[in-house]
């Protein structure tokens, strides 16, 4: 490839960048014609494409893009050092192409009209209202947990395979497209991440392969969790990108599944977090309603944390400090706490929709 050529190519993310950032500024155009217009079509044809396949073709393609690019530099290490300016030229390239095919294929997601235009919920709640959707949660976690256990300091084991959740999870979608048309899901593509362990080290529960629309779920989580984050990479899937709102999605196609496990994943998921929300402005308060908590119930959010805390590593703040960075490049001023801004979708959904 001529020098003028790639130069061009490399200089081109300058206007690319220009282009999404205007583009981002008009959410309604990107709700219409991209998210609901484009992106579908791309999305289905990719997981109509890769989803037969039963292991993750994203995880295998990024190994070997890593591997090549290893290989690169150590074959080509002299003539780098003596024309580092081939190598800048190159790198932007590549780097140029890479950014063109992220938002062509999922990236301008980022940009769409928030989920709670769609569901006409208001955006800011009360303390008040967020003690009564735990006492609310709370009621239904303990009844479904003693439903299932008939002991109530007894955690509860979700007796199913990952393959099964993945089936379980799919079928849930197919119910709740049915009551929520934007939510349908068709052509599924989600498998369990060749990288399960190494993401478990960063502290990450899966993600969305954006180049081959593969939803990966971190293997090693524990069944008590795996529903919902099987439920929040298929919402990326859907098109929505907002870490809070694929929490929000996940949420829905869990606690709504027919399945009493399910269920009872789904509200401790969504009680977890309101608590954590409680705890950060009224420490007193979330202790008081903590302990009215079945003793299982609380055994299994101590399970989860226990298998966060066996892999806890130096290098895990790293890794979510480029993860943060990502997300507020791309939209979420939040940054990596924008997962906890769910709890806002939780509190007015469920003004709008009593439990």
């Amino acid at each position: 490839m001529k020098n003028r050529l790639k130069i061009g190519i490399a200089l081109s993310i300058i206007p690319q960048i220009l282009l999404v950032k205007w583009m981002g500024s008009h959410p309604d155009f990107i709700e219409k014609y991209y998210s609901n217009g484009l992106y579908p079509l791309i999305s289905g044809f990719f997981r109509s494409l890769f989803g037969w396949i039963p292991f993750s073709l994203g995880d295998v393609l990024y190994f070997l893009l890593v591997i090549l690019a290893i290989r690169y530099i150590i074959i080509n290490r002299r003539a780098i050092k003596a024309r580092p300016a081939r190598f800048i030229i190159n790198t932007g390239m590549v780097l140029s192409v890479a950014y063109f095919t992220f938002h062509l294929l999922w990236g301008m997601n980022y940009y769409r009209e928030p989920i709670h235009k769609k569901f006409d919920l208001s955006a800011t709640y009360s303390k008040e209202e967020l003690v009564e959707l735990v006492d609310r949660l709370t009621k239904k976690a303990n009844e479904t947990q003693l439903a299932i256990t008939s002991d109530s300091s007894m955690w509860v084991k979700v007796p199913y395979s990952k393959k099964e959740i993945f089936d379980k999870t799919i079928e849930g979608y197919k119910a709740l497209g049915e009551k929520l048309p934007f939510l349908e899901y068709s052509r599924p593509s989600l498998k369990k991440s060749i990288f399960s362990l190494p993401l478990t080290y960063m502290g990450y529960g899966g993600y969305l392969n954006p180049f081959t629309g593969e939803g990966q779920v971190n293997a090693k989580m524990p069944d008590f969790r795996f529903p919902v984050v099987a439920g929040h990479e298929v919402g990326h899937q859907l098109g929505y990108s907002a870490e809070n709102e694929t929490n929000f999605v996940g949420y829905l196609v869990t606690v709504n599944n027919d399945d009493i496990y399910f269920k009872y994943v789904g509200y401790a998921y969504a009680l977890a977090y309101c608590l954590g929300e409680l705890q950060r402005i009224d420490d007193a308060l979330f202790n008081e309603h903590y302990l009215n908590l079945n003793s299982g119930i609380r055994k299994n959010y101590e399970e989860m944390n226990d298998f966060w805390l066996s892999y806890e590593n130096p290098m895990e703040p790293v890794f979510k400090s480029v993860f943060d960075t990502f997300l507020k490049a791309n939209n979420q001023v939040g940054g990596i706490m924008s997962y906890n801004y769910v709890v806002s979708l939780f509190v007015n959904y469920y003004k709008k929709h009593p439990l």
